[in-house]
């Protein structure tokens, strides 16, 4: 990197929906806890030293048990999450290393994002600032009354579909969140925190591999991808 790149990875949502009670992002996928499959993908450029892990509050020990059994000659710094994953990537921005310039923020459940990807991100951030990851949308996108009847068909052609990293000039993404807990601003994404301000986020290709596992659905799906090697 030729500026000084953090990972953050925010590992802190619990599997409910994957009908697990602990955390998702220690449910395996292949016989390995998604967040390790995760980090692997972040190897080849050199960005698992010193990565912040933001796990659920009770949970840290679980986390630093398995990174520690996988990977013990890694440093990682294990944060606490938040109320809400904006309150979570707040407490990771503040245990960034005081000279970290960008930092590169991945969805523990994204195990099969393309290190393509990644890079062009980090470039893409230190360009403009700000970027993300994400495809266009190849559906047409319905937009609804709120009796759930069509008002809208938004041209597809400007339509993207959100992945990650979203990756940040670190200075840019602190101004972003402090603006955001300033205004009591709720935002579904890190990028939509930069955007508010008027700050432009880059759009970077990803691909259709990087889903997000979620449901039972999507683990079936990730566990085809990963028997089939297509990822």
């Amino acid at each position: 990197m030729s500026v000084k790149t953090q990972l953050m990875v925010p590992s802190a949502g619990m599997g409910l929906r994957l009908g697990c009670a602990g955390p998702k992002a220690l449910v395996e996928l292949g016989g390995t806890p998604l967040l390790l499959r995760t980090l692997e993908r972040f190897r080849p450029l050199g960005l698992l030293e010193n990565a912040v892990i933001i796990t659920p509050p009770d949970h840290i020990d679980a986390f630093a048990e398995v990174l520690a059994g996988a990977l013990p000659k890694v440093e990682f710094r294990l944060v606490a999450g938040g109320a809400e994953r904006q309150d979570s990537v707040g407490n990771g921005l503040d245990a960034l290393d005081e000279d970290t310039e960008v930092v590169a923020i991945h969805d523990a459940a994204r195990p099969f994002v393309a290190v393509e990807s990644v890079a062009a991100s980090i470039e893409a951030a230190q360009e403009h600032g700000a970027s993300t990851v994400a495809i266009p949308c190849i559906d047409t996108i319905l937009r609804s009354d709120a009796d759930d009847f069509l008002c809208e068909t938004p041209d597809r052609r400007e339509l993207w579909a959100c992945q990650t990293p979203q990756t940040f000039q670190t200075a840019v993404i602190r101004e972003a969140h402090a603006a955001a807990r300033a205004d009591d601003f709720v935002g579904t994404d890190d990028a939509s925190l930069v955007q508010r301000l008027g700050r432009p986020v880059k759009l970077v290709m990803g691909t259709a591999l990087n889903l997000k596992v979620t449901t039972p659905e999507d683990l079936a799906l990730a566990e085809m991808i990963l028997e089939r090697g297509l990822a």
